[in-house]
Parts: structure tokens; C-alpha cells; sequence
């Protein structure tokens, strides 16, 4: 890795890009007025974050590589980036200039607002980036017009109501993206519909190897790392997909095969919850009994 570059407060990124800070907490940057990064040419950059980021991509950008991939980012892309995160981007380019805009806010600046106590359930803020948001003409112009709301606060002079409407015009920036996001799933139900099938897949193949005996229960982690997603949005996408959480999803297949090993006699049940990757055969007669309504020996003896 060629350099590592730390955005731990706002006046962090600001400098970065050549910029005065106007407010210590929080900041929206035109990023088409940022000097060109010719200085970066051939290298890879690896950003850590301690502050919230939304960056809005305004052109189409495939010149930047983030990890091991590409990402063509059409106009009107949003981006999420939280405290404790991190991108590695390859600057391809000799002369890169950024386009587009970017919210960036430090933690302080929502404790003890609304937001603060709501903002952990915005999962989008730990996807990753294959799983930006792709905005309509319509939504982008929404966002636009919630930046520009941000920005005229920051634009007058501090007074007791500044923080709470310029957090209370954030909350309500993030709660479009959270309705877009909605959206995406639905509109993008063949790709959905993709996963769906090469979790199910994942699952029974997991099954039928020996990982359950070296590895125990396939957690919601595991799959979405063979899927290529992020938990957060992986546990999403099968939420809005199925009605049931992932976790749901592979406690019900686990029951499932549980119901077919059960039959065969020649087992104990002990035995079969080992097999099954359970480290203790009481958590397995524990959860089918929660699943089934009986325990496994009352639903063996119906044979």
C-alpha cells in the first residue's frame, strides 16, 4: 500500500482537499472546486474514516478502483461511509479531479439530537461500495435540494436553533436514502432473486460438507462473505425479499435438514446436533422446539 490517510474530524478531509473549515463538526464540499489530484497518479490510497460521509458522484465515474474491482458509478450515485470504515482506491488517472458533493459530520455534532440515538439502524452506512445507492433523476434532486437546506444553515450565524434543525435537516436527508434504498430492492428484484437462490445453494452446500464439524453454524457473516456483500446489506436484502431476517432464513433451513436426520435411527439426537454444527445438543432441541413446537424425540416418535 502506498499511503494511508486518516479523516478522524472534518477539518481532516477539508485540508485534504485544499479547504477552509467553516464549522469544526460538519461540512459540504463541491468537490469539482477541489484542486486536481495529480499527486495520487498511480497510487493506492487507503482512507480511514471517524466521521459520517455521503458522497454524491454527479458524473459518471469508472476511473477509480476500489479493492480489486471497478465501479462505473452513473450520475446521481450516493455513496455511505461511517466512523471505523475504510476505502482503498487506485488512482488510475495522471490528473484526477473529483466531481459531485460530499456531507461530511462528526459524531459530536448529533449527540443528543434524534438523530444521534437513531443513527445506528441506518445500516447503509457499513455497506460496501458495490452496494452504493443508485438515485433516479427525481431522487437526486431531492437530495440536492436536502444539501442545499443543510447548506443554508451553515450559512447563518449560530444561534440555539442551529443544531437541532441542521441535525433535523440530516435525519431528514438519510431517511430519503433509507426510502430510496426501499426502492432499489424492489427495482432491482431479478439481481434480489440472484442472491436468493446462491444463498439457498450456499447453505445446502454448507451442509453438505464438513464444515458444520469444523466450523459449527453458518452465520449470517459467513454467507454474506461467500456472496460478496456486506452483512448489513446482505441481512437487508433478504429482509425486504423474504419478511424474515437471515438469521431466520438459515435457523428454518437448519430445521429443514434437521427434520430429515432426525428419521434416521441409527443416531442419537446428540449426534445429530453435532453434525448439524451445534456445540451443545441442548441449543439444538432448544431451537426446534421453538420452530417445530416439539422437542426432536417427540417429533421422531410420529414416525
Amino acid at each position: 500500500m502506498d499511503k494511508v490517510v486518516y479523516f478522524n474530524s472534518v477539518s481532516d478531509y477539508n485540508t485534504a482537499c485544499g479547504l477552509k473549515t467553516l464549522h469544526p463538526l460538519i461540512s459540504i464540499i463541491d468537490l469539482s472546486k477541489c484542486e486536481p489530484r495529480s499527486y495520487l497518479a498511480g497510487t493506492t490510497v487507503k482512507m480511514n474514516f471517524g466521521i459520517y460521509a455521503i458522497f454524491l458522484k454527479d458524473v459518471v465515474c469508472g476511473d477509480i478502483r476500489y479493492g480489486r474491482n471497478y465501479y462505473d458509478y452513473q450520475e446521481g450515485t450516493l455513496v455511505f461511509i461511517g466512523p471505523g470504515q475504510s476505502w482503498e482506491v487506485e488512482y488510475e488517472m495522471s490528473n484526477y479531479q473529483p466531481h459531485g458533493h460530499v456531507l461530511l459530520f462528526h459524531p459530536d455534532l448529533i449527540h443528543g439530537t434524534s438523530l444521534g440515538k437513531i443513527i445506528n439502524d441506518y445500516n447503509f452506512f457499513s455497506y460496501q461500495m458495490n452496494e452504493a445507492l443508485h438515485l433516479s433523476d427525481k431522487e437526486r434532486h431531492i437530495i440536492i435540494d436536502c444539501f442545499a437546506k443543510i447548506q443554508f444553515e451553515l450559512q447563518q450565524t449560530i444561534d440555539k436553533h442551529s443544531k437541532k434543525l441542521i441535525s433535523a435537516n440530516i435525519e431528514l436527508l438519510i431517511n430519503y436514502c433509507e426510502r430510496f434504498y426501499d426502492r432499489q430492492f424492489i427495482t432491482r428484484d431479478y439481481s434480489n432473486k440472484s442472491i436468493l437462490e446462491r444463498f439457498e445453494q450456499l447453505i445446502i452446500d454448507y451442509f453438505n460438507s464438513d464444515k458444520p464439524q469444523s466450523l459449527g453454524l453458518p452465520s449470517v457473516g459467513y454467507c454474506a462473505e461467500k456472496l460478496n456483500l456486506s452483512a448489513n446489506y446482505f441481512g437487508d436484502l433478504i429482509k425486504k425479499e423474504t419478511g424474515i431476517s437471515a438469521q431466520e432464513h438459515i435457523q428454518s433451513k437448519i430445521i429443514q435438514i434437521a427434520k430429515e436426520k432426525i428419521f434416521e435411527f441409527d443416531r442419537s439426537i446428540s449426534e445429530i446436533a453435532f453434525n448439524l454444527g451445534f456445540k451443545y445438543p441442548q441449543h439444538f432441541t432448544r431451537l426446534f422446539k421453538q420452530k417445530t413446537g416439539m422437542s426432536p424425540m417427540e417429533y421422531r416418535s410420529l414416525n
